[in-house]
């Protein structure tokens, strides 16, 4: 079958089953196939597994042992799902942060999700998303090492929406910005070319953090990471700049 497409390798099967974790990035990924697969994916006898265990770290032998539970797709999933994704893509935030006002229960995670996301936006005052703002308190809180403010400690970092090497570079444009909110980072930058250098990455895990007058400046909320350091990125199909910076409020939404 490696020669088949998506859509051509589900038809040969008797029944498909999707098993979505709860995190955002597991939930981008169900509305983007669901609203690929659109009217099709009724055709091809899916069902939809809501899974709330961690399928890369759970062991096959027990993850065969447990049981989710599992709906049908239909049209109201393939309704939202399409709604979601079309406002992910947006050219700016406001389609997705309209989804709050609808019922997406139909996707029980796609709520948190939205949430998620708008969170890592740049905050109002501070110019920084939710989880680069969780790198700064970590380190104030005393943790120097860079793993030691990395998502995999899931309890301590409470954030969702980046991956190992997301948080990496994170950490690092706090930390190589022009006016920089972290110092101490002794190695980079975090590629897969540093990981493969014994001498680079022990350095790099034996770097002590501290936070930068910006940075503290920020947690006690009178700096703007912004007003010192060129923003460039993207944020769904959101461009962020500097010009155009896109600001997550928990009441409002602002350019």
């Amino acid at each position: 079958m490696n020669d088949l497409g998506l859509i051509e390798a589900c038809q040969r099967c008797e029944t498909v089953e999707l098993w979505m974790g709860t995190d955002p990035n597991a939930q981008l990924v169900l509305i983007w196939l669901l609203d690929y697969l659109g009217p099709r994916a009724k055709d091809l006898r899916l069902t939809l597994r809501h899974v709330d265990a961690l399928l890369g770290e759970t062991e096959p032998a027990r993850l065969a042992d447990m049981k989710f539970a599992g709906v049908a797709i239909n049209d109201h999933h393939l309704e939202i799902a399409s709604l979601a994704w079309q406002a992910f893509r947006a050219p700016t935030p406001h389609a997705w942060f309209d989804l709050l006002a609808k019922d997406l229960s139909i996707l029980p995670q796609l709520r948190r999700c939205v949430l998620d996301m708008l969170e890592e936006l740049p905050g109002r005052a501070s110019g920084l998303g939710a989880s680069e703002l969780r790198i700064l308190e970590l380190i104030s809180a005393g943790y120097v090492h860079p793993f030691d403010v990395f998502p995999h400690y899931r309890e301590r970092f409470q954030r969702r929406v980046f991956g190992y090497w997301e948080a990496g570079a994170l950490l690092e444009g706090l930390a190589r910005a022009p006016a920089p909110a972290v110092s101490g980072l002794a190695e980079g930058p975090f590629t897969l070319e540093m990981h493969n250098e014994r001498k680079r990455l022990a350095r790099y895990k034996e770097s002590r953090l501290l936070l930068t007058a910006l940075g503290k400046a920020i947690l006690a909320g009178t700096e703007d990471f912004s007003r010192h350091n060129p923003i460039d990125r993207w944020w769904g199909g959101t461009h962020l700049t500097n010009d155009r910076l896109w600001r997550w409020d928990p009441v409002l939404l602002v350019p």
